[in-house]
Order: structure tokens, then C-alpha cells, then sequence
């Protein structure tokens, strides 16, 4: 399935190099201050979430049902409620649902891969950096088709292994392997990471992620666009190099209709 062109024009032009700068800065918060980082991932995801339902389907986000897969501690809810969004967010830890101390006054527990949602009822469903922490990231993408409706948008944002910030709190160690940069981190810091390679953390490639997009029918769905998340928009050619997508890349947005 080859990406549909021309159809992301608002989203690609609020995609500046000071936007970059701005989103890759705050990378260095996520445990020192987790508050910081996921509220400006928060801000930003919302923003770039209208931008692309603007650009495909020419509304905004009020009155539409949005499912975050994966909404860990409830950073993303109020800024979707802000815009009119009905959110609904599905996490399967316990512990990362009430991590923050925000209210979870529309979560769901329940796995990715086997989401507790009926079919075709929700009018975007997204998820950001959780394919890595997924055994069959591929299944929870398949789930995420199933419960969008006709007409609606299937967001998938997920961190590059290859790329900068593949291993995480482990820092670029993970290049020597993600078993040995796990073992070297616990060595350091008397723990093992939070995010432990093998357990909780994935290697998912670019490859990978279109391999996937390219199998889907096409008359399930229809992918719209491939894009480096936080680069500038100039630079989302990137995703259409085998091999500098992986490393440059850093973060894939897989854009996709549902038929």
C-alpha cells in the first residue's frame, strides 16, 4: 500500500525547525520530570492530531470520539477534552494509570492487543511510543483498525530503534545491543531500566512498521502518509529512504483511512 500524497499539508507546515528543537529538548525530562516532557507531548500531539483531521476530512476534533491506546497516566485527556474531543483512553498497567495522580475519569484497562472496544465506534484512535513497549505491536495495530469506523483516522507514533532515542534511559549504549546497554544500565545505577529490553522494551523498525502498512487490504484501509514525527516538515522525505529513515527518522507516524 503506497501513501497517499497530498493530504497533509496543514500538519506538514506546523512542523517547524522550532517546533523540533522545542519537542527533542524536552526528551531529557521523561524521568526527571515526567509532568514536563508527556505535557508537551500532550500539547503537541493534540495539535498535530487536528492538524491532520483538518487536513483530511476538513473538521476539527469537537464531537469526535478519540481513543488513546496506550494512555498511560492521563497527561493526553484534558488537552483532547479542550478542543471538544470525546477521549477515551485504554492502558494495561495499573500502575501506570495512576502513576500522575490525575483523575482516570474515562480509562479503560485493557491490552492493545485485544482492546475491550467494539468494532467501528470510535472516529480516531491513536497511539504514541507504545508499539516499542509491545510484544506484537502489529496485532495492537490491527485492533486499532478495527475499532475505527468508516471514514476515520488511525494514528500510529512510535520510537525508532535504530534512532537516538531507540534505548530509551539507556542512551545510545542500545547500538552495542539491547541486552548488554539493560545490563550496563543496571550496572550503573544499581536497578535494571524502566524500560528492560526484552520485557518492556522492543526493537521496531521502520521497516517494520511499513512492511505492516503495506499488508493491510485495501479495502480495510488506505494509508495516507509516513512521516518522521519530530523532524520539520522539510525533512519528511526522510521516511521514503530505506535505512536513513531508521536512524534519522527517529519516530514513525503511520497515517491511515479507514475504508
Amino acid at each position: 500500500m503506497s501513501p497517499v500524497r497530498g493530504t497533509t499539508r496543514r500538519a506538514q507546515q506546523r512542523a517547524s525547525v522550532s517546533r523540533s528543537v522545542r519537542l527533542l529538548n524536552h526528551f531529557r525530562y521523561e524521568q526527571p520530570d515526567p509532568d514536563r516532557f508527556y505535557g508537551a507531548l500532550a500539547d503537541d500531539s493534540v495539535e498535530l492530531i487536528e492538524a491532520l483531521h483538518l487536513d483530511v476530512s476538513g473538521t476539527d476534533l469537537r464531537g469526535l470520539t478519540v481513543l488513546d491506546v496506550g494512555g498511560g497516566p492521563g497527561y493526553f485527556a484534558e488537552v483532547f477534552r479542550a478542543r471538544g474531543a470525546d477521549y477515551v483512553s485504554v492502558e494495561p498497567d495499573p500502575t501506570e494509570m495512576h502513576a500522575a495522580g490525575l483523575p482516570q475519569r474515562a480509562s479503560v484497562r485493557g491490552s492493545g492487543m485485544a482492546l475491550p472496544i467494539a468494532d467501528g465506534v470510535v472516529d480516531v484512535c491513536y497511539s504514541s511510543n507504545v508499539a516499542e513497549h509491545v510484544r506484537d505491536p502489529w496485532t495492537m495495530a490491527q485492533e486499532m483498525l478495527r475499532v475505527t469506523r468508516s471514514g476515520g483516522l488511525v494514528l500510529l507514533s512510535y520510537t525508532l530503534w535504530y534512532g537516538p532515542f531507540g534505548g530509551h534511559e539507556m542512551g545510545l549504549t542500545h547500538y552495542v545491543g539491547g541486552a548488554r546497554a539493560a545490563r550496563w544500565y543496571t550496572r550503573k545505577h544499581g536497578h535494571p531500566p524502566k524500560n528492560l529490553y526484552g520485557t518492556s522494551l522492543f526493537k521496531v523498525t521502520a521497516a517494520d512498521g511499513m512492511r505492516w502498512a503495506e499488508s493491510v487490504p485495501a479495502g480495510e484501509a488506505t494509508l495516507l502518509r509516513a512521516f518522521p514525527r519530530y523532524l520539520p516538515g522539510r525533512l519528511w522525505w526522510i521516511m521514503r529512504v530505506p535505512l536513513v529513515r531508521e536512524v534519522l527518522g527517529s519516530n514513525l507516524v503511520l497515517l491511515l483511512r479507514k475504508n
